[in-house]
């Protein structure tokens, strides 16, 4: 037997229903703050993700799928999209748009890590870019839009956890002063951490290695190190979230696992889903576009939310909520039933119905299976009903059946399930 390969799984029903509810949610929250839908490849140059995520990441070190292609060009199964984004931002002239550039996007991944709860190698984002600014106004928005999806989605007793890891003028002294004392306490720390002393410091407040975490805790804090632009920027951030009632916890240690990152970092996490709990990571990245070869200063924020950790929070809090109904299960017991209730189920089907007409079967039978489906309704027809040209309704939850002509059959369906 040919299974799919690991890290990867097919969504069947009822879970691909929780799929596209976040989908269509999700985009219509992103559409009312005006942002607007992108879509990349999901291959693209190497040497994109090389330099936009940074070569010391694990992602570029360990994760990536990277191929050769026939004519010898270096391929990869995108990790993430914020780079392939900003590629195309790049490659479209996209900066000489006017204001500013608001994005969305939805789709796989791909990482070769080692698959676990909620975490795949072939896993789905649904993310967003504002690019053009370095306003904390846009920075407490994206926020807020990020917090917006997860609610909107029925995502209850998230928390927001706030940063900054500063800019290019005070990151280098905080990352001196956290490399001095990692020279001390690495040696008891894993051997990522370890060999990341050297290579990049900033990796170690992201090891999720749970021996680490106490020795983490007592590391610089990069808020110590903040200048004068950097505190200002972040307490504007903070201020703004304030006003619009959005409560964060303050993580000194919190970074973003991508070399892009300055400045607001943010995640927001939640307690269904156990030790890794983040859904959802972010933060403003203002050189990544000058890396990818921009000349023009693009500076951007963004976040991403992982689609199949916040399906897996859905089904666990909240099982069965957005289950696909089924309306009206059709019963024909005789070829010309069948044939008459074709026509009534297209007709119902382009009302926005949902008909599920099986070819000529029992009463018990046809009955039995609209219990087990779900239906709201079975419609029933028989000779007597040929003959008198009716239909007989039943109602699945109550038990009650009535006797209709066709014109009444559409007034009581439409009556009813408007109100179901």
């Amino acid at each position: 037997m040919i299974r799919a390969p690991k890290g990867t799984r097919d969504i069947l029903p009822p879970s691909s229903a929780v799929w596209s509810f976040v989908e269509r949610r999700a985009s219509e929250i992103c559409r009312a703050y005006n942002y607007h839908e992108i879509r990349t490849p999901v291959f693209e140059e190497t040497l994109l993700f090389a330099r936009g995520v940074g070569e010391e990441t694990d992602i570029v070190t360990k994760e990536m799928y990277t191929f050769e292609d026939r004519d010898g060009a270096s391929l990869t199964l995108r990790p993430e999209c914020t780079a392939s984004v900003i590629r195309a931002y790049i490659e479209h002239r996209l900066d000489q748009q006017p204001g500013l550039l608001k994005l969305y996007y939805m789709g796989p991944m791909f990482r070769r890590e080692r698959p676990q709860k909620g975490r795949y190698r072939q896993f789905f984002q649904i993310g967003a870019e504002a690019i053009g600014s370095e306003s904390p106004a846009v920075d407490a928005e994206v926020i807020e839009l990020a917090m917006e999806i997860l609610g909107g989605v029925g995502v209850e007793g998230a928390t927001l956890l706030l940063n900054s890891v500063g800019c290019l003028n005070c990151r280098p002294r905080f990352v001196a002063a956290l490399r001095e004392r990692l020279k001390v306490v690495a040696p008891k720390m894993c051997a990522d951490c370890r060999r990341r002393v050297d290579s990049n410091p900033l990796r170690v407040l992201d090891c999720k290695v749970e021996s680490d975490q106490t020795i983490i805790e007592k590391l610089p804090s990069v808020l110590e190190h903040l200048c004068a632009d950097c505190r200002e920027h972040f307490d504007a951030v903070r201020a703004y979230l304030g006003d619009r009632g959005i409560s964060y916890e303050l993580r000194p240690r919190l970074v973003r696992g991508l070399d892009y990152y300055m400045r607001t970092t943010f995640e927001i996490v939640h307690g269904a889903l156990g030790a890794q709990n983040a859904v959802c990571g972010g933060g403003r990245y203002d050189g990544l576009a000058e890396a990818l070869g921009s000349k023009v200063h693009s500076p951007g924020i963004g976040f991403s939310i992982g689609q199949d950790r916040l399906v897996m929070t859905l089904e666990e809090t909240r099982p069965g909520a957005h289950a696909p109904a089924l309306d009206v299960f059709m019963v024909p017991m005789s070829e010309p039933a069948f044939r008459r209730l074709s026509v009534v189920a297209r007709d119902l089907r382009k009302q926005g119905r949902t008909v599920e007409l099986p070819p000529e079967t029992r009463l018990k039978r046809g009955l039995e299976l609209a219990n087990k489906l779900g239906a709201r309704y079975a419609l029933i027809v028989g000779d007597d009903e040929i003959a008198s040209e009716t239909y007989l309704l039943k109602d699945m939850a109550t038990g009650e059946q009535e006797t209709v002509s066709l014109s009444g059959l559409y007034e009581r369906l439409n009556l009813k399930l408007s109100y179901a």
